[in-house]
């Protein structure tokens, strides 16, 4: 099964709650809820979520400055963010682009109907649909292929392991989001610049193993 993950963030408990219960009556979609902005900046660098809910009124870090901080940083650049506000005058939405989010979700929002004002969000519920089965099947070889590149980094010539664990992870790391896997995205452009690192004696074993298993464990899911 496919699964995208989603961080939300709001200050207010009732408000993450109702946000919580109506995501998670649709299967796609693993959570993680924040109470803070500043909360939700960390767990997206740790967690590198496929999409982001932000309020854009918190408390010490708005919406607005966490998306900032999300662009500014190459681990968690990729990752798209709706705003889900109150503000959804004409013009406040033009600020909200201009700053580089992907939407807005009007508050007060339907519960019934909050599962498929996000998924409007994912690229391949839309016109990227065809090329699903496509790039699942390229993930499951890709995953195979990892996993026996693996294997051998403890072998004392590994470098065309090293070379085959960098070409996939750069190729998944620019096709990744593109399909709404933005976690992905991430994860894969982490492990091609520690084992380009590696390569150049730059960055341990230890560290693309790393990596490496945070890649696996993360298109694991998207493969059942």
């Amino acid at each position: 099964m496919i699964n995208l993950h989603v961080l939300f963030a709001d200050d207010e408990p009732e408000v993450r709650d109702i946000i919580g219960a109506a995501l998670n009556r649709d299967p796609f979609f693993v959570l993680r809820g924040c109470a803070s902005g500043r909360e939700a900046l960390a767990a997206a660098i740790e967690w590198r979520p496929d999409l982001t809910l932000l309020d854009v009124v918190m408390p010490q870090m708005d919406g607005p400055e966490v998306l900032a901080q999300l662009r500014a940083d190459k681990r968690t650049a990729p990752i798209p963010v709706v705003f889900v506000t109150g503000r959804v005058h004409a013009r406040e939405r033009e600020r909200f682009a201009e700053l580089g989010a992907a939407g807005v979700i009007a508050k007060p929002f339907d519960t019934i109907r909050l599962a498929d004002e996000v998924r409007r969000f994912v690229p391949f519920e839309r016109v990227l649909s065809p090329a699903r089965e496509d790039f699942l099947r390229r993930l499951a070889a890709d995953a195979v292929t990892l996993s026996a590149c693996r294997a051998l980094l403890s072998h004392a010539h590994c470098e065309p392991a090293l070379t085959r664990i960098y070409a996939i992870a750069h190729a998944l790391s620019g096709a990744g989001g593109i399909y709404g896997f933005a976690g992905i995205t991430c994860d894969a452009a982490a492990l091609a610049a520690v084992a380009r690192n590696n390569l150049a004696g730059c960055a341990s074993r230890v560290d693309v193993e790393q990596a490496l298993d945070r890649v696996l464990k993360r298109i694991g899911p998207s493969l059942q």
